[in-house]
């Protein structure tokens, strides 16, 4: 089944409603702290590209090497590290409880489109 062009603006929504969330947190709180989890969603997907080959299929492989390993553990750390910095920052008392809320549901809505897009990127025929 090909990804269609609805499935593609689904995506693009829940992506751009997941940054809106971000900017919202620090706009709403007028404190621009939680931007550093938005640094995170960037690095996420960099192990992929550099290690994978571009292909999200190496993190379902039991397969070991270096950099399939190196790709796995640095995926996991950048994904930990999006929930760590809204937690240390609340616990740091440099954000209020409120945008570190807004702060997860800002990176539960972005896990949910990066799941979405591999199942759909698994099955679709290039």
């Amino acid at each position: 089944m090909a990804m269609t062009v609805e499935g593609l603006a689904g995506l693009a929504l829940m992506f751009s409603s997941s940054f809106l969330l971000q900017v919202l947190a620090c706009a709403i709180y007028s404190n621009w702290w939680p931007m550093l989890s938005a640094l995170m969603y960037v690095l996420v997907p960099m192990p992929c590209m550099f290690f994978g080959g571009g292909s999200t299929e190496y993190l379902l492989t039991r397969d070991g090497g270096g950099w399939i390993d190196a790709a796995k553990f640095l995926t996991g750390a950048s994904t930990v590290g999006s929930l760590a910095i809204p937690i240390i920052l609340r616990h740091a008392h440099l954000i209020s409880t409120g945008a570190m809320l807004i702060e997860f549901m800002s990176f539960f809505i972005f896990v949910c489109t990066v799941m979405c897009f591999h199942r759909a990127s698994l099955e679709d025929e290039w």
